[in-house]
């Protein structure tokens, strides 16, 4: 069976999707964006910044079903500026324990709300 993940330390889902969604052991992050509490306002100018918060909100929404990110297999990053990929990895293999996570990064024209970056992940339990 699928359950909504539904985080009080993360912001409410933007769009008419969960935080994340359970499946059997598997855990899946809808993508997140880098925004603060209410959802709406980005978080940070600089990449950096913007792929930390974006992790901590991946955090909350792991640790809301027992899960960090030490169980994260898999990711995608969406970047809105390729060149910012060296800047976001760096934050990424500060904030993913080893071995770390497999993953894809996208180029993408734009994000919502103006973001950098945008991450979602699958974590396994």
């Amino acid at each position: 069976m699928k359950y909504a993940i539904n985080a009080a330390q993360a912001p409410d889902a933007y769009g008419s999707c969960s935080q994340g969604t359970t499946a059997g052991r598997f855990v899946y992050t809808s993508g997140q964006l880098p925004v603060g509490p209410d959802g709406k306002t980005i978080v940070g100018a600089s990449v950096a910044t913007q792929t930390s918060r974006v992790i901590d909100i991946i955090e909350a929404i792991l640790a809301e079903v027992g899960c960090s990110l030490s169980d994260v297999a898999q990711t995608t990053v969406y970047l809105s500026r390729i060149e910012d990929f060296e800047a976001m990895d760096k934050v990424f293999a500060q904030r993913f324990p080893q071995p770390a996570p497999s993953r894809s990064v996208v180029a993408v024209s734009v994000l919502p709300l103006g973001a950098l970056v945008e991450m979602d992940c699958v974590a396994c339990r």
